[in-house]
């Protein structure tokens, strides 16, 4: 070959070989090894609060992925209703799914101990149950035969008592009520006589407004302002005993969560580790400020359940839980029994310290408002 054909025949090949491995390179971070999942949540396109909590641990994990895990988040009724969404993720329709475990006692009446229960643990107090106490481990031998991977994943706290068209002065006033909660809470009214419901978010207000119940509980004042309830039930209760923290959680197909790469995995756990604090974060900082614009804008009426009322509720709630103990299945008993032994523990502390600092604060003392 001469000399000139030679470097010709070189330089084509070369070109092509450059070419071939600049493909190779920029493919990657596209097209290959990118995966993209559907979350599912129980919330209304666009809620505060919920909503954007799932939205901020999607785009959490696809950053801290580099891209390699896209999810796309799906409003209550784009793909399955709102109260569906443990079944979707179980069977695969959906890869995730953002609701809170209570919606699911049909399933097991033990779900509800992950995320409240009525005059039962405090935000802290269930973090650190699931954290450090073994409640994790617990909750994935409860979802294991569901195919389901849970991560707690927000909470929105101690949370208001509801909404009531009309006054609650006594015990008594809650017979005959039709009122919408879930979990646990719904069982301790049923005790005190009231027809309990249980709807997705995004049905309650018609509900209200048709008459179709008498009140409700939903979160508290940062979620419940957007939801406009005060436009029909002007009696907004506290404390809400019913549910003194309220966690929601993040949980993933399992057969899908096995087969992702070690590092895949341990970011969807702190993604959502992250979430359940800012979540927490937001209801806390935001309720305050949302409760006084309920009051002064929306002529709200926010009045506290009398003595008497806290404490019907709070035997109806022993009776409830004793009911579970006595009657559950092996892991219900398992759960319920191990949860009720943290609370008693904790407890100690909380009365010492949280409770200790914030009853001293509300003593009389100068002290800077910063306003």
């Amino acid at each position: 070959m001469e000399r000139r054909e030679f470097m010709k025949t070189a330089a084509v090949a070369g070109v092509g070989a450059a070419a071939a491995t600049a493909s190779t390179l920029a493919t990657p971070a596209i097209a290959q090894g990118v995966m993209e999942w559907r979350m599912v949540t129980a919330w209304p396109k666009g809620l505060p609060g919920v909503y954007s909590s799932a939205e901020r641990v999607a785009k959490r994990i696809e950053d801290a992925s580099g891209g390699r895990l896209k999810i796309k988040v799906f409003g209550a009724g784009e793909i399955v209703p709102g109260l569906q969404v443990f079944d979707a993720v179980s069977n695969g329709t959906a890869e995730l799914g953002h609701d809170t475990p209570y919606y699911h006692t049909s399933k097991s009446k033990a779900t509800a101990f992950f995320t409240t229960v009525p005059f039962g643990m405090t935000q802290v107090e269930h973090n650190a149950w699931i954290n450090m106490a073994g409640g994790q481990a617990l909750w994935e031998e409860l979802y294991a035969p569901f195919n389901l991977q849970p991560f707690m994943c927000g909470n929105t706290g101690v949370q208001m008592g509801g909404w009531f068209r009309k006054e609650i002065q006594a015990p008594e006033d809650f017979k005959g009520l039709k009122f919408r909660m879930p979990g646990m809470g719904a069982e301790v009214l049923k005790k005190l006589g009231a027809n309990v419901v249980l709807l997705p978010g995004g049905e309650v207000f018609a509900a209200l407004q048709s008459g179709a119940i008498d009140g409700t509980e939903w979160t508290g004042p940062y979620n419940d302002l957007s939801m406009g309830f005060y436009k029909v039930a002007p009696n907004y209760y506290w404390p809400g005993i019913h549910e003194p923290s309220a966690a929601m959680q993040l949980i993933i197909n399992k057969e899908k969560f096995a087969a992702l790469p070690k590092d895949l995995q341990a970011i969807i756990a702190a993604a959502a580790g992250e979430e359940n604090m800012m979540g927490g974060s937001e209801f806390f900082e935001r309720s305050g400020t949302a409760l006084e614009t309920l009051v002064r804008d929306h002529g709200v009426k926010l009045r506290q359940f009398p003595r008497s009322v806290l404490v019907a509720l709070g035997n109806a709630a022993g009776e409830v839980l004793q009911e579970t103990l006595d009657s559950g299945d092996a892991i219900t008993k398992k759960v319920a029994t191990h949860f009720l032994k943290t609370r008693t523990n904790l407890i100690r502390w909380t009365r010492i310290a949280d409770q200790g600092f914030a009853n001293a604060r509300q003593l009389e003392f100068k002290y800077p408002t910063g306003e």
